[in-house]
């Protein structure tokens, strides 16, 4: 079951990048632009994690986050320009469970949402299927036909993201966007030898091949045509 994600924040040019971010690591995503708005969305969607702007039109983000915490213990990550230490503990004492501040790197914020998940709803770990391939998120572990195969950590996000994304060609700069986090470079062969490296081990006994090149643009996870 996918994880459902509540964005309430007022500028919309984050909440585009928030989205798309969220989307491509697996999420469902709900947005308001406003805290009242937010509260309503809250209560009829039930989010796993609701990340929250603190300064809102009308209702600011604080008032939110105490009537979130009131109503339930949804995980709160908070926006915010607000650096100072009093800021911090303010908004931690509101209720919020982290607290990142703007701007921020897409990076950092998808792993705080990772571990606010992983710390809040450690029973809700997945286990991603993809043809006879599994990958258990808890584990770290993949296993095709039975057979346990062994990853490095970066052969892991990288099998990682096409198994969120399955039949989806990722180019090669959103690939190095997710997986490293940074631009590589696009004369750097270094996807090129981890998706070799994966191929090998995927396939060692013989399966059929899974991770495919769309040349000029990426790969995909996809079945034999």
């Amino acid at each position: 079951m996918k994880e459902r994600i509540l964005i309430i924040e007022d500028d919309e040019a984050i909440v585009r990048v928030l989205r798309r971010a969220l989307a491509y690591d697996g999420y469902l995503v709900d947005v308001a632009l406003d805290g009242e708005t937010g509260l309503v969305l809250a209560r009829d969607t039930h989010p796993d994690l609701v990340i929250l702007d603190w300064m809102l039109p009308g209702m600011d983000g604080l008032e939110v986050c105490q009537r979130l915490r009131a109503g339930g213990n949804v995980p709160v990550l908070m926006l915010t320009a607000k650096d100072t230490t009093a800021d911090r503990v303010q908004g931690l004492d509101a209720g919020a469970d982290d607290y990142l501040v703007k701007p921020f790197e897409i990076e950092e914020l998808s792993a705080r949402v990772r571990a606010l998940l992983r710390r809040t709803q450690p029973e809700r770990a997945t286990v991603l299927t993809f043809a006879d391939l599994t990958l258990d998120t808890s584990t770290r572990q993949a296993m095709r036909r039975g057979r346990v195969i062994s990853l490095t950590a970066k052969e892991y996000d990288l099998l990682e993201l096409f198994m969120r994304h399955p039949r989806q060609v990722l180019t090669r700069e959103l690939i190095f966007d997710r997986v490293w986090g940074y631009d590589f470079g696009g004369e750097s062969n270094v996807l090129d030898v981890y998706i070799r490296y994966l191929r090998q081990k995927l396939e060692a006994e013989g399966e059929d091949r899974l991770l495919h090149t769309q040349r000029g643009v990426g790969y995909v996870l996809r079945e034999n045509p």
